[in-house]
């Protein structure tokens, strides 16, 4: 189905791919299950790997600007009639609030609690909106290889939360 693409909507698509890996490896970090590297280490690769998530959704968008101006447009106004524009806005504007909420959790001190439970809001509506979003579009992925990714970042953000969730109950505080 690509063989017909400009490079600069396959460039956007695989963008698109890299994210969605980029969603499974954040909660392995944040959640500190990747080993040979400690919680804090993690946390730091977590931060860094969140900003190339949002240079990878910045690139998806961009270069399907390029090939298709309109259809963009569409999409971000909720016009579009593919169901799967509406999942990836809404999962891109999920993860744009999310990374606004950690830049602005210091300058605002908001209680790590509450820090906590946006960013876990948030970022939870971005993957489910990127799988729905992902699973509905045909042709970039195989059908088996996507359905893996999703599943894996399905499981691992729910485990995350879980054990971040368990975490702060175990050591008094809120969640």
């Amino acid at each position: 189905m690509l063989a017909w693409r400009q490079p600069v909507y396959i460039a956007a698509g695989f963008a698109g791919i890299v994210g969605m890996a980029l969603l499974l490896l954040q909660p392995l970090l944040a959640g500190g299950y990747l080993p040979g590297l400690g919680r804090r280490t993690g946390r730091r690769v977590h931060a860094w790997s969140g900003l190339l998530l949002l240079a990878c959704i910045v690139l998806h968008v961009a270069g399907l600007w390029l090939t298709s101006p309109p259809d963009v447009i569409d999409a971000l106004l909720f016009r579009s009639p593919t169901p799967f524009s509406a999942w990836g806005v809404i999962a891109m504007w999920a993860l744009f609030a999310a990374a606004a909420l950690v830049g602005l959790r210091q300058r605002f001190r908001v209680p790590p609690p509450y820090w906590r439970l946006g960013h876990t809001a948030l970022v939870s509506v971005a993957v489910a909106g990127s799988v729905v979003h992902a699973l509905l579009i045909e042709g970039t992925m195989g059908v088996v290889s996507k359905t893996a990714l999703c599943a894996l970042a399905i499981a691992a953000t729910v485990k995350a939360v879980t054990d971040l969730r368990s975490y702060a109950v175990l050591t008094r505080r809120q969640p």
